[in-house]
């Protein structure tokens, strides 16, 4: 087992004034892997700015400027954030919801992960019945 230690006792960290913290089962039990890139970057702003009950209030031009990212890609990770059941929106405010029990995959992504598994089947199954 790894002894941990303080690599520098001046610098650790601590709350003041805001709050925000992602689970280890965010990364543990596959969110993160769920999640596209903007999806992710998104998650992780929202998670910075909101309060101890995960409630933000920026607007998308706001959240557009910060992550320089165009109004079709916000939409996107947004829609994606909600139907992965990991964010709430009203219209106004946005809410980082407590981790549902397992991640949901987009369905391009599980089919991407099919298809590369299938290619992989394939390839092997090629090489059996060439040797």
């Amino acid at each position: 087992m790894i002894t941990k230690k303080v690599l520098n006792p001046d610098r650790i960290r601590y709350i003041d004034g805001g709050f925000s913290f992602i689970p280890h089962r965010f990364l543990n039990d596959g969110f993160l892997s769920s999640l596209s890139q903007k999806e992710f970057l998104l998650y992780l702003f929202l998670v910075l700015v909101s309060d101890r009950y995960g409630i933000s209030f920026y607007s998308y031009d706001a959240i557009c400027s910060f992550l320089e990212l165009s109004v079709d890609e916000y939409i996107k990770a947004r829609d994606g954030l909600i139907s992965k059941d990991l964010i709430a929106v009203d219209g106004t405010l946005f809410q980082v919801l407590d981790l549902p029990k397992r991640p949901r995959q987009s369905p391009a992504k599980k089919k991407h992960r099919r298809d590369v598994t299938h290619l992989i089947q394939q390839s092997l199954w090629e090489n059996q019945d060439g040797q």
